[in-house]
């Protein structure tokens, strides 16, 4: 009986088109790029390079994912801004208060309680307008974008403001346990809580059902306000972590740090088969999705290959996981074919797949 529980789940588990490209993708550069650098792909040093840069662009996206996942041409544009944003106000503010000589503990613990207040009130801006105003997100959240990047301007007069080097915060951006950065510690956690947020609590049952089928959802008595609300508080979160981390990284914050970073976490969402139009989104496809960007971009550093070859390679994985994916997936993110959902981004796919997507059954 166990056997057929562990085969059971081993076919849900591997049952994504998406899933499994990803995954074939992900083995095969990792074994070309270290037949290619002769071993210096899987050297120390440049894993825990790369498990340093990842958590920037993965916490974005798993922001982009959730606002996706709520439906209504739901979108975060203003993550990167809010990030800069929130790491900048914690670089001019806690030096004022806090000597990082004399109370490095304090001092780190106040610079991350800033940078997750910003990200959170942020975030909760974006959540209120939505919700409350009834505006469309992608709207709203380039307006928003633009909001936090002009006060990063306005309060930093245009140039890069200096985060003062204490060891517990430069840890966070640079520091390793066990080998692993400490970065990369954060990502997986906020993996973790967002994936058994979305799979078992009944947030992320609401959230699915709200994307997938918005009629259904109200008349189920979803509060829809108090969801979106939640939703975007939960995405400026994310973006104030990836803030924090490339604040700690650099020892520095700057208004247009990082301005392509949207580009490409919406590049990953969708590559990891996040439907724009709401409804489906899994956070571990989200999560192969961003690692086999970063071997990629890894293996062109080692090769010295322009990054402009990399940003062509990076749209034919697209392209390609976008075939792999199916027919009907193609037409839901597209809008093809006119009404109704999905079978792979309607209630009945979250089940089947195993995963976090798809709205569950109570």
């Amino acid at each position: 009986m166990s056997a057929m529980k562990s085969s059971f789940a081993a076919g849900k588990l591997f049952a994504d088109r998406q899933l499994n490209f990803l995954l074939i993708v992900n083995v095969l550069v990792v074994l070309v790029a270290t037949w290619l650098s002769r071993g210096q792909f899987v050297d120390i040093d440049n894993l825990q390079s790369m498990g340093g840069q990842l958590p920037e662009l993965g916490l974005l996206a798993l922001g982009i994912m959730l606002s996706m996942v709520s439906g209504n041409g739901g979108i975060d544009l203003s993550g990167v801004g809010l990030a800069n944003l929130s790491g900048m106000v914690a670089a001019i503010l806690v030096p004022r208060f806090v000597s990082g000589d004399e109370a490095p503990l304090l001092y780190t613990s106040l610079f991350c309680a800033i940078v997750l207040a910003m990200g959170l009130l942020g975030g909760l801006l974006n959540g209120v307008v939505i919700a409350r105003l009834r505006l469309t997100p992608i709207l709203c959240t380039l307006g928003t974008q633009l909001l936090f990047t002009g006060f990063a301007v306005v309060i930093s007069n245009g140039a890069s403001v200096h985060v003062d080097y204490v060891e517990p915060l430069s840890d966070i951006g640079n520091g390793t346990v066990l080998q692993v950065p400490i970065a990369f510690c954060i990502f997986i956690a906020a993996v973790i809580v967002l994936g058994w947020l979305l799979r078992r609590s009944p947030f992320g049952l609401r959230l699915y059902l709200m994307g997938t089928n918005p009629k259904a959802a109200f008349y189920a008595g979803i509060p829809r306000t108090r969801m979106l609300i939640t939703t975007y508080a939960i995405c400026g979160v994310l973006a104030s972590l990836a803030g924090l981390i490339s604040a700690t990284h650099t020892s520095s914050a700057k208004w247009d740090y990082g301005n392509s970073y949207l580009l490409i976490a919406i590049l990953i969402a969708v590559m990891g088969g996040v439907n724009p139009a709401g409804g489906y989104g899994r956070i571990i496809c989200v999560f192969f999705a961003a690692t086999v960007l970063q071997f990629l971009s890894s293996l062109f550093n080692l090769l010295g290959v322009s990054q402009f070859f990399g940003d062509c390679a990076w749209g034919f994985l697209l392209l390609l996981s976008l075939a792999f994916a199916g027919g009907e997936r193609v037409r839901a993110i597209f809008g093809f074919g006119g009404g109704g959902a999905s079978p792979t981004s309607g209630p009945a796919a979250g089940s089947a797949a195993g995963g976090n997507g798809g709205a569950r059954k109570p």
